[in-house]
């Protein structure tokens, strides 16, 4: 009797998880897809890998917020500074910019290419993002005074 009632209540837990169709995860593409093409997208970080480090998870919300007239970074930097770049007093990839190059393409499988130069920061040489269909991104960094950095995450659906 136990096990009749243990295995009632697992399959009544696991019918009420529903997994997306076909047409809800095109619908994600689409939106996420406009976001991107709109330039009005945040990529949220859920884990960084410094390079020649291991993998950290984040537990705080840290985040590239791209709009028409400004890219707003709330990064967190681990690895080897080469110089200090003057001006600054942080330590992360903090900062904001209002003139920067923002192109995209899509990719093969499903997603996007996003390459995001910033022209008014002297330290950011450039930033690859790559959106996948699920909405998950990867964001690699390449600066000029620092090694170089990657971030995984997602797209926030707005």
């Amino acid at each position: 009797m136990k096990y009749l009632t243990l295995l009632f209540l697992s399959v009544a837990i696991f019918s009420c998880t529903e997994p997306k169709n076909a047409q809800d995860q095109a619908s994600d593409q689409a939106n996420i897809g406009n976001q991107i093409q709109n330039k009005d997208y945040t990529f949220r970080a859920r884990s960084v890998s410094p390079t020649g480090g291991r993998t950290i998870q984040l537990t705080t919300n840290y985040d590239m917020r791209v709009s028409k007239d400004s890219l707003v970074t709330y990064l967190p930097y681990f690895g080897r500074a080469y110089s200090a770049t003057p001006g600054t007093t942080n330590s992360g990839m903090d900062f904001t910019s209002t003139d920067f190059e923002h192109t995209f393409a899509p990719r093969k499988k499903g997603g996007w290419e996003i390459k995001i130069i910033p022209k008014d920061n002297q330290d950011i040489q450039q930033m690859f993002l790559t959106v996948f269909g699920n909405g998950s991104a990867s964001l690699q960094i390449t600066s000029n005074n620092r090694q170089p950095i990657s971030y995984e995450g997602t797209i926030i659906k707005k």
